[in-house]
């Protein structure tokens, strides 16, 4: 079984950004980012109505850390400080030392490299400090930019679900990736 410690919670910077902890400081562009239709088009979440939501959404936050049960990031630029997007594990199967990883980006930040750069700071977090085995992805196959992220990451695509997602009155189909630790270290290695 995992044993996790997110205290102090651990700051993960890259060459231009900055993963720091959700605070309420953060609350209007997350708000912003998961009302946003493009950033919300294949997240089967229902949508904030009003950034009071947002302290719901931070509890949930807080508590995952707490009980050590997740992690997820606020994606900074170092030379604006503005919330960019997030990225984090959830779900995770400590049992299993396997975690799911998500993450998403305000639209004025696509095609950038920035989410590239944070799921290299994010994956070697994973595997190097919380030792992981393997940490998975699921997402809808018709996203093919979040597919397109995990496999330049060298995920695999394991699985492929014929609607066993209902969401807003439609069956969805589900992809699943996954990253083995050995695959990770072996890439790095090249």
């Amino acid at each position: 079984m995992l044993n996790l410690n997110f205290d102090p919670f651990p700051i993960l910077e890259t060459e231009r950004l900055r993963l720091i902890r959700f605070n309420r400081d953060h609350f209007e562009r997350m708000f912003e980012m998961r009302r946003d239709d493009e950033v919300m088009k294949y997240v089967e979440r229902p949508r904030p109505q009003h950034i009071s939501e947002m302290e719901i959404f931070f509890q949930q936050n807080e508590e995952l850390i707490n009980s050590q049960n997740g992690i997820t990031w606020i994606i900074t630029l170092k030379d604006e400080n503005l919330m960019a997007g997030n990225i984090g594990f959830w779900r995770m199967k400590k049992e299993h030392h396997r975690a799911e990883i998500g993450y998403m980006l305000l639209p004025n930040y696509w095609n950038k490299g920035i989410m590239s750069e944070a799921m290299r700071a994010v994956l070697a977090y994973g595997f190097d400090e919380m030792k992981l085995h393997s940490i998975e992805a699921d997402i809808n196959p018709e996203n093919i930019a979040s597919a397109a992220i995990l496999e330049k990451h060298y995920f695999t695509r394991e699985a492929f679900f014929k609607e066993n997602f209902y969401w807003n009155g439609v069956y969805l189909n589900s992809a699943i990736y996954s990253l083995l630790e050995q695959d990770y270290r072996g890439v790095k290695e090249v």
